[in-house]
């Protein structure tokens, strides 16, 4: 999550330095978002309310890149996942940790991606871009889940010095 838009209404100027930050947890809030999220509102039918981005497809783009690798933050997506398939969840209701979710679109990469991740990661992230979803009851989310679905740490905002 970011506190701040660094690509949306951008266009044609350099983007945003809003910073990403990882936490231990993030709070899910019903027709809302994520507490402390640049998308975070009262809005029952906004589609990205949360994003869900797969660490295999960060590790096959970062496959055979020289170090240092650029970090999962650059997608700009909230939650880390490993071993879902998440194109299989738009169109569905799902539960992670006891909060319930509703896949709504893939999260398509835009041009942006090629200068936060590199020439050539738009079409790369083609049809894995990730998951938007509604946020269908509160709760907290944390890494790690019964089926070891979300990994490492679950990115929130930092405040922008």
């Amino acid at each position: 999550m970011s506190p701040g838009h660094n690509y949306v209404g951008h266009f044609g100027r350099e983007p945003g330095t809003h910073p990403m930050s990882e936490q231990a947890a993030v709070e899910c809030v019903a027709g809302h978002g994520l507490v402390g999220d640049r998308y975070f509102r009262p809005d029952p039918e906004a589609k990205g309310q949360i994003t869900f981005f797969a660490e295999e497809v960060h590790e096959q783009l970062c496959s055979g890149l020289p170090e240092p690798l650029p970090h999962p933050s650059v997608y700009r997506r909230n939650v880390l996942t490993r071993g879902l398939d998440l194109t299989s969840l738009i169109g569905t209701e799902f539960v992670l940790q006891g909060i319930r979710f509703f896949g709504t679109e893939e999260s398509r990469p835009c041009d942006w991606m090629n200068h936060a991740f590199g020439p050539g990661a738009r079409d790369a992230l083609a049809g894995n871009g990730g998951l938007r979803a509604r946020i269908l009851s509160d709760g907290i989310l944390r890494p790690g889940s019964v089926h070891e679905s979300l990994r490492g740490r679950v990115a929130v905002p930092m405040p922008a010095t």
